[in-house]
């Protein structure tokens, strides 16, 4: 039976993966998401599994690639400092095909940064992934409800295609307590994948792909990865659209700025300004075809983004064939404010806001 509770986000992920199956956590302490390793550290005991604080993240990923290509549900949470080391660890996950969930729980700034929130990853978690053409999914939840919801499909998206899959959240969302709806404990089968490495001593005919070159050769292996990406990109676009058919400005964002963006959507109308919303749910693959659905009409685009530079934008512009005027509100360490949406909108309509 699904339990109800008020977790803190970071909590409620790590219960969320445990009850999908998820019995090997690696990794390393770093705020805004030491809660899931102190969770972890007495939870994942209880349930049978293995949970280990590793000495940096590079270790943690290197790890949980063994268990994986073991067939265990496996997990390593971060964030953005953490995550840049995790791209090595990254590059192997994708080219020896290791189905895994990474979570990035975004903060504040590039090198140590500091610990309050931010969107400033996404170009690292999104277009990063370590050397050579590696690509996987990247979730983006918006609440507390919604990260035990894309744990669960996670896991089923990275044993679907063979492939790492990251969830990319930040410090607000990882760090408030909100009621979920948790999902029944669910047992995973480690034997059940024929590719997977058996116990010593058995018969093992694995699948498993050499890193660095492959054991069919890049001739076999090259199209059949290109193939699996392409299918990924065409197949996994998840987005929510708000009021965006009859739109004079439509908001694009994700995570916390989304929520902003929809109470921002309720103030615009109830003042009889046309303001639409694009929440991405995935942020690779991109969600291209939600902009199919926009008023044709439509005055513009605003990115709503916690980040310096709007680091989105590029995905946004390729989205529309650089077809539509687009435009920013940006707040770096703070969270957006709805009625500077609003009122970015309104330049938008008046003409007075500038173009990126």
């Amino acid at each position: 039976m699904a339990d109800r509770a008020i977790m803190k986000g970071n909590e409620a992920l790590a219960e969320a993966a445990l009850r999908a199956g998820c019995r090997f956590f690696s990794g390393y302490p770093i705020t805004p998401q030491t809660e899931v390793l102190e969770y972890l550290s007495w939870r994942m005991n209880e349930v049978g599994g293995d949970m280990i604080q590793t000495e940096d993240e590079l270790t943690g990923l290197h790890m949980l690639l063994g268990a994986s290509l073991g067939g265990a549900r496996v997990l390593s949470t971060s964030a953005g400092p953490g995550f840049a080391l995790f791209h090595e660890g990254l590059s192997y996950l994708c080219e020896c095909e290791a189905p895994s969930v990474l979570v990035d729980v975004q903060r504040l700034g590039g090198g140590c940064g500091g610990i309050s929130a931010s969107q400033g990853d996404y170009e690292e978690v999104v277009h990063g992934g370590g050397n050579g053409d590696s690509q996987y999914i990247v979730l983006t939840p918006a609440s507390v409800q919604e990260e035990v919801d894309l744990v669960q499909e996670a896991y089923e998206l990275a044993e679907k295609y063979r492939n790492p899959v990251v969830i990319m959240t930040d410090a607000i969302i990882g760090q408030m307590m909100e009621g979920v709806t948790l999902p029944d404990m669910k047992e995973h089968d480690i034997n059940k994948f024929d590719w997977a490495y058996k116990p010593l001593g058995a018969n093992d005919t694995h699948g498993i792909q050499k890193a660095g070159w492959p054991s069919t050769g890049y001739d076999v292996y090259g199209p059949y990865r290109l193939k699996k990406f392409k299918d990924m990109h065409d197949n996994e676009q998840r987005w929510e659209n708000v009021q965006v058919k009859d739109a004079d400005v439509v908001c694009v964002a994700y995570g916390i700025s989304s929520r902003v963006c929809k109470e921002a959507v309720k103030k615009a109308r109830a003042k009889g300004v046309k303001l639409g919303l694009i929440r991405l749910i995935t942020a690779w693959p991109f969600p291209e075809k939600a902009f199919a659905e926009i008023n044709p009409n439509v005055k513009g685009l605003l990115v709503v983004e916690m980040s310096l530079k709007g680091q989105m934008v590029p995905d946004v512009k390729l989205a529309t064939k650089c077809n539509l005027p687009v435009y920013t509100y940006l707040s770096c360490d703070v969270v957006p404010d709805s009625d500077m949406v609003v009122e970015t909108a309104e330049a938008i309509i008046a003409g007075t806001a500038e173009e990126v």
